[in-house]
């Protein structure tokens, strides 16, 4: 409850009337005060990460996981006819434009009315979205992909520190806790020759450093000041991203790698002269929307270092799928050992985070 001056002196005067002790109202107008810091306290906003069901924040974290995990092997077989990295790209947000256009005329989602001031941002925010891609593909190609992997396994510890000094957000000591494991572990199971130059670590880790802010501003776009529903920030962010990579894959000379027979069959009796590589195409393209849709919606409602620390899972994941199934890799002590601590790793952040959630809930 709240008082202003006048009513605190009316109920004085009151209680003094009606010959009550001083000391019983000094108590009184002291239980207001401590109700009204009370109240103060309980308004403090709650990310939306905990606001969240448990069952919905993991339910779209593992939509991500699958998409993202079956579009980098369909990007492994892609990249080997249709060899143009940046057009594929420009693919996948032509694809992510469409998809999401065609459910705004479905009505699912309205376009927010933006302010000149908001469009520069989403320009800015594409830019990110490219430089990052560049960065990626430029570290890998200066680094081997042991070394490439470490480095892209500390994002978390890149994120919490990006986020306290962004944002002054902090997390509980249970959290930091929990993402040691989770990083030593996904560290230990990179397998390979570790060849890096100096040049090529720097790059490395400003390609780390560009994709942990990619998606911390994509959290911020979506749950801060401009809220921007996650399908409306695909549509927007899609079409200036198309534009850049497509632009940028020309300028790279990409074209010069296609072959026109690749895509177009003009031989044989086929109802439909389209190849096989045009259709793997079309199905990648889908499977690309598909991620963008469950990223950008797992990033929304699970939170950044959520998605930094997915990243390490899946890696983890693939490893053990490449064990089991492709016999890719070796179980030996050392993936073994790094296997258990993600395993555990993620098993006590889970618990923290939903303690969090519970604490935030009571609060």
């Amino acid at each position: 409850m709240s008082y202003s001056k006048h009513e605190d002196g009316e109920v004085g005067m009151s209680l003094l009337n009606e010959s009550s002790p001083r000391g019983s109202t000094s108590s009184r107008a002291a239980d207001d005060l401590e109700a009204n810091n009370k109240e103060m306290v309980n308004t403090t906003p709650i990310e939306l990460e905990y606001q969240t069901p448990i069952t919905v924040k993991y339910g779209w974290l593992c939509a991500l996981l699958l998409f993202g995990m079956l579009l980098t092997v369909h990007n492994k077989f892609i990249l080997e006819k249709f060899p143009c990295p940046w057009l594929l790209t420009g693919i996948h947000s032509i694809f992510s434009g469409l998809g999401t256009l065609l459910l705004l005329k479905l009505g699912y989602f309205k376009l927010s009315k933006l302010s000149n001031r908001d469009h520069l941002i989403l320009i800015a925010y594409s830019v990110l979205f490219s430089v990052n891609i560049f960065f990626s593909n430029y570290s890998l190609s200066l680094v081997s992909l042991a070394f490439f992997q470490i480095v892209r396994n500390t994002s978390p510890i890149f994120t919490v520190l990006m986020e306290r000094i962004l944002f002054a957000r902090s997390y509980s000591m249970a959290t930091y806790i929990a993402l040691v494991p989770i990083v030593l572990g996904a560290a230990i199971t990179a397998t390979g020759d570790f060849k890096f130059t100096i040049f090529g670590s720097i790059v490395s880790i400003i390609g780390v450093l560009l994709g942990v802010l990619k998606i911390i501003v994509t959290n911020r776009l979506m749950t801060g000041s401009l809220a921007l529903p996650s399908l409306e920030l695909i549509y927007r962010m899609s079409i200036y991203a198309s534009i850049q990579t497509i632009v940028i894959g020309i300028y790279a000379g990409e074209l010069s790698n296609l072959d026109p027979s690749t895509f177009w069959n003009t031989e044989g009796e086929s109802v439909l002269p389209i190849t096989s590589t045009t259709w793997a195409l079309f199905g990648n393209g889908l499977l690309a929307f598909f991620l963008n849709i469950s990223s950008f919606q797992a990033n929304k409602v699970a939170g950044s270092l959520a998605i930094t620390v997915w990243g390490n899972v899946r890696q983890t994941l693939t490893l053990i799928l490449g064990i089991l199934f492709l016999g890719d890799f070796d179980l030996n002590l050392q993936t073994g050992a790094g296997i258990i601590l993600v395993v555990v790793g993620c098993a006590f952040y889970s618990k923290t985070e939903l303690d969090s959630k519970k604490k935030d809930n009571r609060g």
